[in-house]
């Protein structure tokens, strides 16, 4: 192996080191997976390309009933074969863009998310290799593309939404444009993946993002999982009410 290339690999190595440090003091296991709640999970796949992560997306095909044309991460509804939110969002990877389970190196699951059909959504972080090729499946996927990391905390464009849940519990939306050199086109990140893309870039990077967030940033975790389960609880409230 070639000196430079030697160099780059040790210096791939010493940045997803730092990662996974950050990434595993925020693992939630399964802390939540015992709501009474219907499953599912995403893929939030990171990669180092040109010293820098990246993070890879997808966008929704427009043949799908459901959010056409969104972008999103690799992942959906938990099925009976899986073990646990981990193996969902694996076999979902593999169905959409065709990552083998087996190239995906996982590091946690973090705070859990509520979509919009009030699924608890699980983000499962793992690393896959700077060189994969993603093969969409044209039914689920249209484009697939790669972000750095950074743009979830200091973007180019960006707007916040006021955003209120089915159950009454306020928010804030945050809503990312990112132009794509590689495929001449702007991708609109917003809602669930957004959330998910923007936690887990303040995780990693310890850093203060250019814009406001709904997060203690003294205390990020504690902070993330409150937030979650006044969330949670203003959803559960919401059905009691209705019963």
């Amino acid at each position: 192996m070639a000196v430079a290339e030697r160099e780059g690999e040790q210096e791939r190595n010493s940045i997803k080191e730092r990662a996974r440090l950050r990434l595993r003091e925020c693992d939630v296991g399964d802390k939540f997976s015992s709501l009474p709640l219907p499953k599912a999970s995403v893929l939030l796949p990171l990669m180092v390309r040109a010293g820098k992560l990246h993070l890879l997306l997808t966008v929704r095909s427009m043949q799908l009933r459901r959010s056409p044309g969104e972008v999103c991460f690799p992942g959906g509804k938990s099925e009976a074969i899986d073990k646990d939110e981990i193996d969902t969002a694996l076999r979902e990877a593999k169905e959409e863009v065709g990552l083998q389970p087996e190239n995906v190196e996982v590091v946690c699951r973090l705070v859990p998310g509520i979509d919009k059909m009030n699924h608890l959504v699980t983000p499962v972080v793992g690393f896959i290799e700077d060189t994969f090729q993603a093969i969409p499946n044209p039914g689920e996927v249209s484009h697939v593309f790669v972000v750095p990391l950074e743009y979830f905390v200091k973007p180019l464009n960006y707007k916040t939404l006021p955003y209120k849940t089915s159950s009454g519990y306020s928010s804030r939306m945050h809503c990312f444009t990112y132009d794509d050199d590689e495929h001449k086109m702007s991708f609109k990140i917003w809602g669930l993946t957004a959330h998910f893309a923007l936690f887990l870039a303040l995780v990693i990077f310890g850093k203060r993002p250019t814009f406001e967030v709904d997060y203690d940033l003294d205390n990020l975790i504690s902070s993330s999982e409150n937030n979650f389960m006044n969330l949670y609880a203003s959803l559960y409230e919401r059905k009691k009410s209705n019963l």
